[in-house]
């Protein structure tokens, strides 16, 4: 039996994180994995999903290149070249991570981990061999998968989750997308650009249900420019196999309706990786179906902590990464002061994309806060007008009294690069002033920044 200080189940962006900064601070350390170093995220998520959609903004200028000036014959689309480029990417980047374990000198342990104590796990390998190991303290890391709803099962066929989505070995010339968060959302974008008819599907009243008022607003615009057709308020009732492929039934203002397409892709969220860990017999507690943890990833076992998505929401890989380092950290006594969850953004990377950190306007007021808010659309940022994408707006919502900032939102080109600056500012207790009186370069995308914050003023130049 080895003997670890730390050892972590699963090496997602939360885990392979947590288990380098654990070696930085001098522990022994081991992260169990039983598919790919890199977890969902690196392999059949964040890394892959924006591979395809990069190739699916270069495939729109392409097909618009005459606008642009330049003379192109008909755009042809290898589509089995395309979707190898965005394993290779991931492929990449998995041995990337190989190779960090080994200069931190993390052992990694191939197989599934179960606990038999809170200090001691049980790996089953390759082959049904298995191994033990002692630990002093344990991370779980392993994240979630496709959630799916009753009457839509997911048969990795005709109706499908994100895994399936990124490697269809041929194009559909219709994709029905049934939730429109950020997963289904993107998965739209993406087939749309390549010529599928699109539908989405929602239960709520609008896509991007956790998003702002007018960014959902304009983001549903867009997509509805782009042929879309997007129905919420939409109970689904259920996808059946058709001799084409899928229809999928729904009730949408008390009427029934239907949609007919080739792939039904089922994009409800995730649901964490709870099952078969051996967590009931150690006590570690749940609640709504994920690990419950303290502000410092604790679960109710003292010598387990546990981080990502399978604490539940918000499961974005960057909160995972934070996680991870918070937790260890917290074990090597560092005393860190717990994550302040309002200051990390949030992005879609559709097109136009979606970015997002704090309240939303109407969070903001229903909390009470006195709300100054302030705009300035792309259309009127030289930069934008320069390289011809003017789509899209930034939104700031600031504490009208002291200009705090209460959150910001970005709907438009880069704008899951350029929340990168609000998120830093407000976690430096910033205020909006701040920003409007720093000198943004120009011609820069950021400029749109500084004069929505000067709008939230009343002194905006550009409008």
């Amino acid at each position: 039996m080895e003997s670890f200080d730390l050892t972590v189940l699963g090496s997602g962006p939360g885990g392979y994180v947590a288990a380098i900064r654990a070696s930085q601070l001098g522990m022994r350390t081991a992260v169990v994995e039983r598919d790919r170093l890199g977890g969902v995220c690196l392999n059949w998520g964040c890394i892959p999903t924006k591979a395809l959609l990069k190739l699916a903004e270069e495939h729109e200028v392409l097909k618009d290149a005459a606008s642009r000036g330049f003379v192109v014959s008909e755009v042809g689309v290898d589509w089995g070249k395309l979707i190898r480029r965005s394993r290779e990417a991931a492929e990449k980047l998995s041995r990337g991570v190989s190779a960090l374990m080994k200069k931190n000198k993390v052992s990694v342990v191939s197989g599934s981990g179960r606990f038999l104590t809170p200090n001691r796990l049980s790996v089953r390998g390759a082959g049904g061999k298995t191994t033990e190991i002692s630990t002093k303290h344990m991370v779980i890391a392993t994240g979630a998968r496709a959630a799916s709803i009753p009457g839509a099962e997911i048969d990795g066929k005709r109706v499908i989750s994100y895994r399936e989505a990124m490697v269809l070995p041929e194009r559909p010339r219709s994709l029905t997308v049934i939730g429109a968060g950020a997963i289904g959302l993107e998965f739209a974008y993406f087939y749309s650009a390549f010529g599928a008819e699109v539908t989405i599907v929602e239960y709520l009243d609008r896509i991007l249900p956790s998003g702002d008022d007018e960014v959902c607003a304009a983001l549903a615009r867009a997509f509805k420019r782009r042929g879309m057709k997007v129905h919420t308020s939409s109970r689904v009732e259920s996808v059946t196999a058709t001799a084409t492929g899928t229809r999928t039934a729904f009730v949408k203002d008390g009427k029934a309706e239907a949609v007919d397409s080739e792939v039904t892709l089922v994009a409800v969220g995730v649901k964490a990786n709870v099952e078969d860990l051996g967590l009931e017999g150690i006590g570690v507690a749940l609640e709504r179906g994920a690990i419950r943890v303290d502000d410092h990833l604790r679960t109710s076992v003292g010598s387990v902590y546990a981080i990502g998505d399978v604490c539940g929401p918000p499961a974005l890989a960057h909160v995972a990464s934070a996680e991870g380092i918070h937790a260890v950290e917290h074990i090597a006594g560092k005393a860190p002061e717990p994550i302040d969850y309002s200051c990390i953004p949030a992005c879609i990377y559709c097109h136009p994309q979606v970015a997002q950190v704090g309240l939303t306007e109407r969070e903001a007021r229903e909390a009470g806060r006195d709300v100054l808010v302030g705009r300035f659309p792309f259309s009127a940022n030289g930069k934008s007008v320069a390289v011809g994408d003017g789509e899209g707006f930034v939104k700031i919502v600031g504490d009208a009294r002291h200009g705090e900032i209460l959150g910001a939102h970005i709907v438009g080109s880069e704008a899951t690069e350029l929340i990168g600056e609000v998120a830093l500012a407000k976690a430096a207790e910033l205020t909006v002033h701040d920003i409007h009186r720093a000198v943004h370069a120009h011609p820069t995308l950021s400029e749109a920044l500084m004069e929505a914050c000067a709008d939230w003023a009343g002194e905006a130049i550009g409008i």
